[in-house]
């Protein structure tokens, strides 16, 4: 009876088998026998269907630059018109603030926008700028309505020098800050 070989034991005469040509180790572009190049795109190495590491998976794309200009935008808007909200303009502003920057949110949502938090803000100070714009609209409206205003602007029409139109002034601020 034969006893089994040991297969890490060298083969009789001291010399180690010699590989066949063909059975050395890839270098390059070349790939061992019987495995298949991997699809265009995948490096070797990478598991089949995964992207390698710093590439997009399949179907998404190349994605390009963040697109934050909405939310800047909202921002320098809302600015703006708190700075002018004694106008008219400044809530007119302060609406396009809050509109420019809801959609800049909604972008940073969906990952398309890096800016979330500069949208947000936009969104504040046009809320702030239509809020104070709107104080100025009651005030004026207050102001024109009260019934010393009549009396200032007859006052006013009858002055005949700069004295007296000066006096008519201070009789009105009287009776505002008074009445």
């Amino acid at each position: 009876m034969t006893s089994p070989q040991d297969p890490f034991a060298p083969p009789p005469g001291g010399q180690p088998p010699q590989q066949p040509y063909g059975d050395q180790q890839p270098y390059g572009d070349q790939q061992p026998p019987g495995q298949q190049p991997p699809p265009y795109g995948q490096p070797y190495g990478a598991p089949y269907g995964q992207p390698a590491y710093g590439q997009q998976p399949y179907g998404t794309g190349p994605q390009g630059p963040p697109r934050n200009g909405l939310g800047i935008a909202a921002l320098v808007l809302g600015i703006v018109g708190i700075l002018t909200s004694w106008l008219f303009v400044g809530g007119l502003l302060g609406i396009g603030a809050i509109v420019l920057g809801a959609i800049g949110r909604g972008r940073a949502k969906r990952g398309e926008a890096t800016n979330g938090g500069v949208a947000l803000a936009g969104i504040i100070t046009g809320v702030v700028a239509v809020l104070f714009a709107a104080l100025v609209v009651v005030g004026a409206i207050a102001l024109f309505s009260n019934s010393e205003f009549g009396s200032f602007t007859e006052c006013v029409q009858q002055a005949e020098t700069q004295a007296e139109v000066d006096q008519c002034a201070t009789d009105f601020e009287d009776s505002v800050t008074t009445g």
